[in-house]
C-alpha cells in the first residue's frame, strides 16, 4: 500500500512540476537547430548580406550610360542680330550637342564581375560560419535546459519518496516506534527538497527563455529527454583533423577571402589604365551645321591607382596569414575537444557502475530501516549519497554531451545536425 501511495505521489508531483510544459512541443536537438536555421534573427540579418553581394554582381555587369551634353550660346548684343530677327533665331545662336560614352579598358568589366562573384561566395561562407556559431549557442542552451529538466525530475522523484517516508513515520510515531526527532528530520529533508525544487523551476524557466530567444520562437516548448544526440563519426584524431580542415566554415571564409583578394588585385591593376570617353558632336553655328567627333582620356601621370593596388596586395597577405592562424587554432581546439570527449566517454561507464551500487545501497538501507534494523540517520545519509551520485551523474552526462557538441563544433560538423 505504501509503495502504491509513493507511486501516486511521484506522478502527482511530476505532473505539477511540469504543468507548464504539458502538451507543449517536444524539441530534439536537431529540431531546435532546424528551427533556429529558419527563425534565428541573427541568421536572417546575415542572409541579407548574401543578397546585397548578389546585387553587387548586377551592378558590376552594367555598362556605362551614354552622356548627352548641350551648350547653347546667344548673342548678347541686339545690334549684332541678323536683319529682321530676334534673340530666338537660329542665326543668332550657336548650339552644341554632344553624345559620348565611356569605354572601359579590356578586362576591367570582367574583373569587376569576377570580384563581385567572389564576394558573393565570401558572403555565403560568412553566413555558413554564422550558422555554425548560432547552432553552437543553441545546442549549449538546449543542453542546459535538458540537464535542468533531468535535475528537476530527479529532485521531484526524491521529494516524492521522502514525502511517502514522512507519512510512514507519522504512523510509526503515533505507534511509538520512532521518536519525534526522527519524524522532524524526515519532514525537514522534505522541506529542503521543496525549496530546491522551487529554485530549479525558476532556473529552468530562465534557461528555457534563453533557448527560445536563441531559436527565434515564442511558442511553448520542452526538450526531448530521450534524444540520443550522437551521430556517427570516425574516432581517429588524424581523420578528424582532416575533416575539420575541410569542413570548418571559418577556414572556408578565409579561403574565400583569399580568392576574392586575388581577384581584387587583378581588378585594381586593370583600373590603373584610364578609361576613354568617345562620342559625336553636332554643332549648328548661326544655322550653319557642323559635325565632329569627341574624345578624352585621363593621362596617367600622377595617379595610377597605386594605393588601391597596394591595398589589394596587403589584403591578400592578410587572408594568407589568417588561414595560417586558423589552421593552427583548429589543431589546438580539436585536440582539446577530442581529449575532453574521450575522457567523459570513459568516465560515463564508471558512473554507470557507481549508480547501480548507490541504488543498491539505498534500497538495502531503506528496507532495513522499515524493518527496524537501522536508524533514520543511516537512511537519510544513504538518501543523500544516492542523490549526490545521481546529480553528479546528470551533470557528468550533460558535460559529456556538451563535450560532444564542442567536438562537432570543432570539426565543423554541427551544421549537419540542422539538415
Amino acid at each position: 500500500m505504501t509503495n502504491t501511495r509513493s507511486v501516486y505521489a511521484t506522478i502527482i508531483c511530476l505532473f505539477c512540476l511540469l504543468s507548464e510544459t504539458f502538451a507543449q512541443t517536444s524539441y530534439s536537438l536537431q529540431k531546435a537547430l532546424q528551427e533556429a536555421k529558419a527563425n534565428n534573427v541573427a541568421l536572417q540579418a546575415q542572409q541579407l548580406s548574401v543578397n546585397i553581394s548578389e546585387a553587387d554582381v548586377i551592378t558590376a555587369k552594367l555598362r556605362p550610360n551614354l552622356r548627352l551634353n548641350n551648350q547653347t550660346l546667344l548673342l548678347s548684343n541686339p545690334s549684332y542680330y541678323a536683319s529682321n530677327t530676334d534673340w530666338s533665331s537660329g542665326r543668332n545662336q550657336q548650339v552644341w550637342w554632344q553624345l559620348t560614352k565611356t569605354f572601359q579598358m579590356p578586362g576591367q568589366r570582367y574583373n569587376r564581375i569576377e570580384v563581385a562573384q567572389q564576394n558573393v561566395l565570401l558572403a555565403q561562407r560568412v553566413y555558413a560560419d554564422t550558422e555554425r556559431e548560432v547552432f553552437f549557442d543553441v545546442a549549449n542552451k538546449w543542453l542546459q535546459v535538458w540537464v535542468d529538466t533531468k535535475q528537476m525530475t530527479l529532485i521531484a522523484e526524491v521529494k516524492s519518496n521522502v514525502d511517502s517516508l514522512v507519512e510512514i513515520n507519522k504512523i510509526r510515531f503515533r505507534n511509538q516506534v520512532i521518536s519525534e526527532t526522527d519524524l522532524m528530520r524526515t519532514q525537514l529533508l522534505s522541506d529542503q527538497y521543496a525549496l530546491q525544487l522551487t529554485a530549479m523551476k525558476q532556473s529552468y524557466r530562465s534557461d528555457l527563455i534563453a533557448l527560445k530567444a536563441a531559436i527565434g520562437i515564442q511558442d511553448s516548448i520542452e526538450v526531448d529527454l530521450n534524444d540520443p544526440l550522437l551521430i556517427s563519426y570516425t574516432t581517429r584524431y588524424d581523420s578528424l583533423l582532416e575533416q575539420a580542415l575541410i569542413n570548418r566554415t571559418d577556414i572556408q571564409v578565409q579561403q574565400a577571402a583569399l580568392v576574392s583578394a586575388e581577384s581584387n588585385i587583378k581588378l585594381q591593376k586593370s583600373l590603373a589604365w584610364p578609361a576613354a570617353e568617345l562620342g559625336a558632336i553636332y554643332n549648328p553655328q548661326n544655322t550653319i551645321p557642323y559635325f565632329g567627333f569627341y574624345g578624352t582620356i585621363e593621362l596617367p601621370v600622377f595617379s595610377r591607382n597605386q594605393g588601391e593596388i597596394s591595398k589589394s596586395l596587403l589584403l591578400k597577405q592578410q587572408a594568407e596569414r589568417n588561414i595560417h592562424a586558423i589552421n593552427f587554432l583548429v589543431r589546438a581546439e580539436l585536440r582539446a575537444a577530442y581529449e575532453t570527449f574521450a575522457m567523459y566517454q570513459q568516465n560515463l561507464d564508471k558512473y554507470n557502475a557507481m549508480m547501480m551500487l548507490s541504488e543498491k545501497v539505498l534500497g538495502n538501507v531503506r528496507y532495513n530501516y522499515l524493518r527496524g534494523g537501522t536508524n533514520i540517520i543511516d537512511l537519510l545519509e544513504a538518501q543523500r549519497s544516492w542523490l549526490d551520485t545521481k546529480q553528479q551523474y546528470n551533470c557528468m552526462l550533460s558535460d559529456y554531451r556538451k563535450s560532444y557538441v564542442q567536438l562537432l563544433y570543432s570539426l565543423g560538423l554541427i551544421n549537419q545536425i540542422a539538415q
